[in-house]
């Protein structure tokens, strides 16, 4: 067997097509774009990179995109008035304050400073909540980019067993959420799991997010299951001084066993930026009362 290859780069360039479809008559009705601030503190170069292709991804789909750069030496209390000053800019639908942040500032403080109904992210506690409860909300976007894809391969995902390696807040334990509500029977495992490869082995669905490269083995897959690789490491590659990016499965053994899988590159990569779009849509809509069809996006 051979599994197909999930494009998630097709599909989050239909996604965001979706999305520009439907900002005109946001834009007729609301006399705006929908907006997207991004706070980017520092100079990290791979946070560089996400926020420059943010911005460029927003203004292809017709909506307002605000960038606020701050050096790496920003104090909290600055970078939290920053957050203030949005939460009560009209013009601001989505916000979203780029990890990780400097040394000197408390992560959690400032997620904990947005407006949870601009928090595009789905990070604020109230976010996480609202997740957990089964009420609307915000969703963290790449697990939410993950079922999307899910639903795509599969149609409705009721009765499959799903197995989840990971437990961070930004993956792992949403990914749990969002397929128990989608009916799996979900079990988080992580790299101190016993029997790590027979509990993913009974998997019809399997999510990596643990971030660990290639760790997930060919052999722990169960034939024909969906692989879902959310890891993106990066380790040295062909030559000196070369690198290239791995995820969290060995690729070349899982395509041989799965169902489906998404590769590293190109699979569930493209889809969070695509769902980021979405979120802000999706606020913009309620933040400025204006009603859309729903499951439109």
């Amino acid at each position: 067997m051979t599994a197909q290859i999930i494009d998630g780069k097709a599909f989050a360039g239909d996604l965001r097509a979706k999305v520009a479809a439907m900002v005109p008559a946001f834009r007729a009705k609301a006399g705006r774009a929908p907006g997207l601030a991004v706070v980017l503190v520092g100079e990290d170069p791979a946070s560089q990179v996400y926020v420059r292709n943010k911005h460029k991804m927003t203004i292809e789909a017709g909506m307002e995109s605000f960038e606020h750069r701050l050096p790496a030496d920003t104090s909290q209390d600055a970078l939290i008035a920053l957050v203030h000053q949005l939460n009560a800019d009209p013009s601001v639908d989505g916000i979203l304050v780029q990890l990780p942040l400097p040394r000197q500032i408390d992560e959690s403080a400032v997620l904990a400073a947005i407006d949870p109904d601009k928090d595009v992210d789905g990070f604020h506690v109230v976010n996480v909540g609202r997740l957990s409860t089964g009420m609307a909300g915000y969703v963290p976007c790449t697990p939410l980019g993950c079922v999307m894809l899910l639903k795509d391969r599969l149609g409705d995902l009721s009765g499959k067993d799903a197995v989840v390696i990971g437990r961070s807040n930004i993956v792992g334990k949403p990914m749990a959420q969002l397929l128990l509500a989608e009916n799996c029977t979900v079990t988080v495992a992580h790299s101190r799991t016993a029997n790590l490869p027979e509990v993913v082995r009974r998997a019809d669905i399997v999510v990596a997010a643990v971030g660990r490269p290639e760790m997930v083995k060919g052999d722990w897959i169960k034939p024909g299951a969906i692989v879902i690789d959310v890891g993106i490491n990066r380790v040295p590659g062909a030559g000196p001084g070369k690198t290239k990016l791995v995820g969290d499965v060995d690729f070349a053994e899982a395509v041989e066993v799965a169902g489906a899988i998404t590769p590293v590159p190109g699979g569930v990569g493209p889809m969070t930026i695509a769902v980021l779009l979405r979120n802000t849509l999706v606020a913009a809509h309620r933040l400025a009362g204006v009603p859309y069809e729903k499951g439109a996006i």
